[in-house]
């Protein structure tokens, strides 16, 4: 009889902290605590959530009896690394730190998933991992280059739910995921818009960096002379605040809860109504620029995340966008379970966990690594050249 593996998987966003409990592939029991963009406001840094978060798992844990005592495994959605590769890892102490500094630049909730992995493993032991966390990255060059020399875009976005969602339609339609190309959009309390081509996700907005449609909770892009004219006397916390938890629909109404939001649209609220459809057409723009990246050729623009519950979004996506692809609409996420199938597979030794090092999957385009090489080796040896030689010296006494 084959062994049941216990699998815990815990999954901080912008909005809610989703946890769930496994045996084998079998979800036993979920759950998806929503928590106001007011509420956590009150914390003065993400870090900061840990314990809140903490509270919400062992309620849950609790109200379920799952004892935790011999937890084969423990998943949290990774965040704030340094750019990887596409997989599962293992969770070192490198990744907490580098995630708990953020030293990959993403400052979001996500953050926190491999920090909480890691309190539950103190407690119970049990082996950690991350699976697909925001800063994978597999742009296409084009997709790297801004117009500040030096200055390039980074690959944010909603990869855990994105890549499982994809793979999964991929399945639907018969075919492997290598050999579809989808725009893939994640659309909750932040949204991400992802160009797929052939297994990698070669472009998309920079969603943990306020680029993109404003969001639930993210201020979206705006032109650069808007942020120094209308944001220049807003701290460096605060501007990072509205590119991850105070903007968009908070911003507007002091609240993320789209529920609340959507049934003032629904009683006609011309602002609320204003807004709410503001917010999905800018997502419809993007869908447009990906469908251009990819030169038109589209099977599906695959549609997932909580905002799909609302049918006027499907709606209005389908009235600009549905000419470039069928949409494949999948309500709510995909993450717990894929975070769950990624332990098992290590644990019945079918995958091997890749190793997290702290080195970007990117770190910059061949020729300019060579050109700084090249100045660096000239400039040794123009140092040498007018150093005195001491050699000599000793030679002459």
């Amino acid at each position: 009889m084959d062994k049941t593996y216990r699998i815990v998987a815990i999954n901080p966003g912008s909005t809610s902290t989703k946890i769930s409990y496994h045996e084998n592939e079998k979800m036993l029991f979920e759950t998806d605590v929503f928590h106001d963009s007011s509420v956590l406001l009150k914390f003065p840094t993400i870090n900061d959530q840990l314990d809140y978060r903490l509270a919400v798992i062992d309620k849950f844990l609790k109200e379920k009896n799952i004892d935790m005592k011999g937890i084969d495994a423990i998943v949290g959605r990774g965040g704030g690394c340094v750019s990887v590769e596409s997989g599962i890892y293992e969770i070192n102490d490198k990744l907490i730190e580098d995630t708990r500094e953020a030293k990959g630049g993403l400052y979001h909730s996500s953050m926190l998933g491999v920090q909480l992995a890691n309190e539950f493993h103190k407690r119970y032991g049990g082996k950690m991992f991350m699976m697909d966390p925001p800063v994978v990255d597999e742009l296409c060059d084009l997709a790297r280059i801004t117009g500040v020399k030096g200055v390039y875009r980074r690959a944010v976005s909603h990869a855990l739910n994105l890549k499982a969602t994809a793979k999964h339609h991929a399945k639907v339609m018969g075919k492997k995921y290598e050999d579809c190309r989808f725009i893939a959009c994640h659309i909750d309390g932040g949204i991400s818009i992802t160009a797929h081509v052939n297994g990698r996700m070669i472009d998309g907005n920079d969603a943990g960096g306020g680029e993109g449609p404003f969001t639930p909770t993210r201020m979206g892009s705006m032109a650069v002379t808007d942020m120094n004219n209308r944001l220049n006397d807003l701290s460096h916390d605060e501007i990072r605040s509205l590119c991850s938890q105070a903007g968009g629909l908070s911003s507007h109404f002091g609240t993320s809860n789209s529920n609340k939001i959507h049934a003032r649209v629904e009683a006609g609220d011309p602002e609320a109504t204003r807004v709410w459809n503001a917010m999905i057409y800018n997502v419809c723009k993007w869908i447009g620029a990906m469908a251009a990246a990819m030169e038109g050729k589209v099977d599906a623009i695959v549609l997932t995340g909580g905002l799909m519950r609302f049918q006027d979004v499907v709606d209005a996506i389908q009235k600009r966008c549905g000419w470039i692809a069928p949409l494949a609409v999948y309500v709510g996420e995909m993450e717990q379970t894929a975070m769950a199938d990624g332990a098992l597979e290590v644990l019945r030794g079918e995958v091997e966990p890749k190793q997290y090092t702290g080195i970007p999957v990117w770190t910059g385009f061949d020729d300019e690594r060579q050109k700084v090489n090249t100045s660096v080796r000239g400039k040794k040896l123009k140092d040498e050249e007018e150093e005195p030689s001491t050699a000599g010296a000793n030679r002459i006494r």
